[in-house]
């Protein structure tokens, strides 16, 4: 009795392990949106990381999550690594490419608690006095992301994440550009005695 338990237990675990390999093997996650803000103002709220945390969920204020910044923001090597002793999570992200304000390219690099590396895309593209900005992620995808993918829609997770960085986002770089807007008539008054 013992020993058919056992064999069903491997000829399921075999079948399950089979599935698993089937899987795609790599992923990609990609989300829009489109602001009311110049192509130059979303742009440098996302190469400067220091200003990464103020809209992006992944990079959120924690007391226990140790930042280490390098390089010069909006320029190729710019990042920012992690240590977090809350949940044992550690990362980098660097700038690998960009081409303002239209595409910056990063590096995301995974160390715990698990190991990956992927990229990521940001696209701002003019749309009429605005700008639409794409957030995509890519990468490999292991025999554990594919066996966790059997139980979770990565795309839906990782995707509403995105969504919610795109939607803080947009509100930041909207103010930004209206009180640029409504610093702009102010400047011009400046010194200029004809007015």
């Amino acid at each position: 009795m013992l020993m058919k338990i056992l064999f069903g237990v491997a000829v399921v675990l075999l079948a399950f392990i089979a599935f698993v390999a089937t899987r795609p093997s790599t992923f990609k996650v990609e989300r829009s949106t489109t602001m009311s803000a110049p192509p130059s103002v979303v742009f440098a709220l996302v190469a400067d990381f220091h200003k990464v945390g103020t809209w992006s969920p992944f990079l959120k204020p924690d007391s226990t999550r140790k930042d280490n910044y390098a390089g010069t923001p909006a320029t190729v090597g710019h990042s920012i690594a992690w240590v977090s002793s809350d949940n044992a999570n550690e990362g980098k992200m660097t700038i690998v490419s960009l081409n303002p304000p239209e595409q910056l390219q990063l590096e995301l690099e995974f160390i715990k608690p698990f190991k990956a590396t992927n990229g990521t895309v940001f696209r701002f593209e003019r749309a009429g006095n605005g700008t639409t900005v794409t957030w995509v992620m890519s990468g490999q995808n292991g025999f554990l992301n594919k066996a966790v993918s059997v139980f979770m829609d990565m795309d839906k997770m990782v995707g509403s994440s995105f969504e919610e960085g795109l939607a803080t986002l947009k509100n930041l770089a909207e103010a930004e550009a209206k009180t640029a807007a409504q610093a702009a008539p102010n400047d011009a008054l400046v010194g200029d005695p004809a007015k």
